[in-house]
């Protein structure tokens, strides 16, 4: 294995953020709902819904999110990464239009289940394209443009609700061509689509695809193109890593003797772990959250902008030290401050009342949640989301990584979906306090699982990586 490594062109830090705009609609399209929710709920405006059918409206789209994430690595393998990254920005483009145009609550779901199949193949795609034309010393950086393009799309849509709420007067009321705002709401994501689906086109294929298919001269050429002083050297690492390689499948994952191989294990325990956090209720159900709180609908609108903007700045922090300080002291520091966090909120809520439009808080308390709910998101994005996507990239060996992402990530979408589906169920049943409670001490468990389990992975090569992943490995590394 050579020692040398390439130096950041850049030209590889501009693919990079071209691919990271998938992560932007990735975002874009979570948190768009976030604006629309109350207003898909009314009758007057929307569907009508109850709390069970809003959670299912709501979560819906995450369904397609673990269908794109499951899929995505077998269809990347079989047709390259950019092909399906082309894919799924016409996915993006189809179920803004289509959703924001829907009739009924069914039809509603089922286009933004199309948008969330663009979603998770964008999860899977672009953290491993950005992986495999990276250089290991910046591999960290670069894969976490993903989670600052997550970042900048959630502000994005954040900041596009509000514009078009305050336009309009309230979610609720008619904008342009007598359709309501929030569903102008959904289809502003049009425009990102589009711009994601030209650059897509302009994208270089991935080196290790292109050697696997047999294309070794156009592997060299991307090698070169992207900063590697000798191709022929890292071209023939790659092949030595793909040797004997067969058509990835998920029986790949497998150990001989039954059951997942453990770095399989370890993946969809980190991906599962970042979702119950709660972090997603935050995007989905922000605005709502604090009006119900005791914040004005307006106010309550414009806080997730502020939101947004410490999530941006925290992941640069994040792009920062990931590659100095490396993946597990990262998730460690996180999973503390955001189980604090949580517990601080819990307490918070537990010191509401029950009023006629549901809880209510005293000023204090009601910042004093605020606060720490920020604080929360401020450890989140500057630990959890982008070391996960960072981690899921680079942990599996050349072999399994498009089948292991695709468990992995399908995992996070579902755990995802489950937390978003019964949020409303639970606060419904037993109210904020406890809600919030349960998250912290997942979370906590989080702690001491990366602590005994996870590997670090900064500084190693794609082809260094093994089948086994264990703490032991993170003090080699």
């Amino acid at each position: 294995m050579s020692d040398q490594q390439p130096s950041l062109s850049g030209k590889v830090v501009v693919i990079a953020l071209a691919a990271a705009v998938g992560g932007f609609l990735f975002g874009f399209d979570t948190a768009v709902i976030n604006g629309a929710v109350d207003a898909l709920s009314s009758a007057e405006s929307g569907f009508g819904l109850g709390p069970t059918l809003t959670g299912v409206a709501v979560s819906g789209v995450l369904l397609g999110c673990m269908a794109g994430a499951f899929y995505a690595g077998r269809l990347a393998d079989k047709w390259g990464r950019v092909r399906v990254m082309i894919i799924a920005a016409v996915l993006f483009a189809g179920s803004s239009i289509l959703s924001g145009l829907a009739f009924t609550v069914w039809d509603f779901i089922v286009w933004r289940l199309v948008g969330g199949v663009g979603v998770g193949i964008a999860s899977v795609v672009v953290p491993a394209y950005i992986a495999e034309v990276a250089p290991a010393n910046a591999r960290g950086r670069l894969g976490s443009l993903q989670q600052l393009a997550i970042a900048f799309g959630i502000f994005a849509a954040f900041l596009s609700n509000a514009g078009i709420a305050s336009i309009a007067g309230s979610a609720e009321a008619a904008l342009w061509f007598g359709v309501e705002a929030w569903r102008w709401m959904l289809i502003a994501e049009v425009l990102p689509a589009l711009v994601y689906g030209i650059l897509a086109l302009t994208l270089p294929e991935s080196p290790r695809f292109l050697a696997a298919a047999g294309r070794d001269e156009d592997a060299r050429r991307v090698l070169a193109a992207i900063g590697e002083t000798d191709t022929d050297l890292r071209l023939a690492e790659i092949k030595e890593s793909l040797k004997g390689d067969h058509r990835p499948s998920f029986g790949d994952l497998r150990q001989p003797g039954g059951g997942l191989k453990p770095v399989v294990w370890v993946a969809i325990a980190v991906a599962l772990f970042q979702q119950t956090t709660g972090i997603n209720i935050i995007l989905y159900y922000g605005s709502s959250l604090w009006n119900l709180v005791g914040f004005g609908a307006a106010t309550a609108m414009v806080i997730p902008i502020g939101t947004s903007i410490l999530g941006i700045t925290m992941t640069l922090v994040a792009i920062a030290t990931v590659d100095r300080f490396g993946r597990r002291p990262l998730l460690l520091i996180g999973s503390a401050g955001m189980a604090t966090s949580l517990g601080i909120v819990a307490v918070a809520f537990s010191n509401g009342v029950e009023g006629p439009d549901g809880l209510e808080l005293s000023t204090g308390w009601a910042y004093t949640g605020l606060i720490a709910a920020h604080a929360f998101y401020i450890f989140f994005c500057g630990t959890w989301g982008p070391v996960m996507w960072v981690m899921l990239s680079e942990i599996f060996p050349n072999r399994l990584r498009g089948a292991g992402m695709a468990v992995a990530v399908a995992v996070n979408w579902l755990a995802n979906f489950l937390v978003a589906l019964t949020f409303p169920v639970l606060v419904d049943a037993i109210g904020l306090s406890l809600t919030y409670g349960l998250y912290a001490i997942l979370t906590a468990v989080s702690f001491f699982y990366v602590r005994s389990r996870v590997p670090e992975t900064r500084g190693r090569t794609l082809e260094e990586m093994t089948e086994e992943a264990t703490p032991t490995q993170a003090k080699k590394a």
